[in-house]
Order: structure tokens, then C-alpha cells, then sequence
């Protein structure tokens, strides 16, 4: 039988799950010498790692191409689900929120307010659910620059300990919803290898206990 593919999102996602699989009981020495491999065996071989990022990560769960991904609640929220959510795996924790300088009253005032975010999908979401009209501007780096060129009145954005922010004379008005790393699968790959997702799910969670 063929491996189960599994998608990890490069950098401290794909550590922290190395970690975790490690501790499942599974070797892992392939991936920690992966040198510049993009797919490779871990356990007996009777599972195959494939590094990635992010949304690609999603794209490849999608399609088929890997039966199982890890990735953050952040880019699921952003890019879509058509995938099924198997378990939160505790780690890569932290929030969306809305942040403006310091001391705005953000919510004052009658006009369209302009945010500026890498996840616009995040942002129209979270505004719509307040009945607010804003228009969005799409960064690419670093989104606090906005508000201090006066781009936006605000972002929506990723934040961990808030120190970015305070640096830049940001604050977070509004937090948004809670982040942390994802199992999904592939919806056909849950039906035809449902055994073998469960049980190495099985071992994931007993492992982060």
C-alpha cells in the first residue's frame, strides 16, 4: 500500500509536528536531515512528508495529492475548507485582531473605514458580522506600516505577544478569534484510508496529551 501523505507547513509548524510525531513514536530522522528533499519517509515508510507552504498546503489536501495537512487556523480561515478539520493540535498559537494607533477611537465617526491585511477574507468576515462597510487594502509585509502612513485607519492581523504593535504605537482594539495548527484531511482520502487517519490521529493526540 502506498504511504500516507501528509502536507506540513514549512518552518515552526513542520517543527512542532516533527516534535509531536516523534513523541507519537514514529522516527523522524529523515525529515530533521531532509538537506534540500521536499518529500520525505518517515516511521517504516508507511508514511511520506511533504513540506510546504501554507495555502499550498491546503491546495494539496484539496486535490488529493496528500491525504492529511497541518496547518494554522489563520490560513484555513482565510483560503476555505472545502477539506474536513480533524483535530487542533495545540501548538502555533495565537489570535487574529484588530489593531489602530494608540488611543483611536476606532469605531467613532460615520465613514467607511480603510483596513489594511494580509487576510482580506479574515477581514470582510469579521466586519460584515458588525454590519460595517470598510474598504480593504492587500499587504504583502509588514501590515503595521498602514496606519502610521496613514494608508488605513486600521489592520487585521496576526498577533503573538502584542510587541510589534507597542513598538509602532499600535494597539489591539478588537481580538478577533483564537489561532492554533490544524490536522485536515482529504474528504476521499478519510473514506478510503479512514483506519489508518484514525490511527495515526489516535497517536497524535495521545502524544500531545
Amino acid at each position: 500500500m502506498k504511504p500516507l501523505r501528509i502536507a506540513l507547513t514549512k518552518g515552526r509548524l513542520e517543527k512542532d509536528t516533527i516534535a509531536l510525531l516523534e513523541k507519537a513514536g514514529f522516527d523522524c530522522t529523515a525529515v530533521k536531515e531532509k538537506g534540500r528533499k521536499l518529500i520525505l519517509p518517515i516511521g517504516n515508510g508507511e508514511i511520506e512528508v511533504v513540506l510546504a507552504k501554507a495555502a499550498d498546503v491546503i491546495t494539496y489536501v484539496e486535490y488529493g495529492v496528500c491525504d492529511l495537512g497541518v496547518v494554522g487556523k489563520d490560513t484555513i480561515l482565510e483560503n476555505g475548507t472545502s477539506f474536513f478539520e480533524i483535530m487542533d493540535l495545540g501548538f502555533g498559537k495565537c489570535k487574529f485582531a484588530l489593531a489602530a494607533k494608540k488611543g483611536t477611537d476606532f469605531f467613532a465617526g460615520h465613514h467607511a473605514k480603510t483596513i489594511a491585511t494580509k487576510y482580506p477574507n479574515v477581514a470582510r468576515t469579521f466586519f460584515e458580522s458588525k454590519n460595517m462597510d470598510i474598504r480593504i487594502i492587500k499587504i504583502e509585509g509588514s501590515v503595521e506600516l498602514a496606519p502610521l502612513l496613514e494608508l488605513s485607519d486600521g489592520i487585521v492581523d496576526i498577533v503573538e505577544t502584542g510587541t510589534t504593535l507597542k513598538e509602532n504605537g499600535l494597539e489591539v482594539i478588537e481580538n478577533i478569534v483564537n489561532i492554533s495548527a490544524r490536522l485536515i484531511a482529504n474528504t476521499a482520502s478519510l473514506k478510503l484510508r479512514k483506519k489508518e487517519i484514525e490511527e495515526l490521529a489516535d497517536k497524535m493526540e495521545k502524544a500531545k496529551e
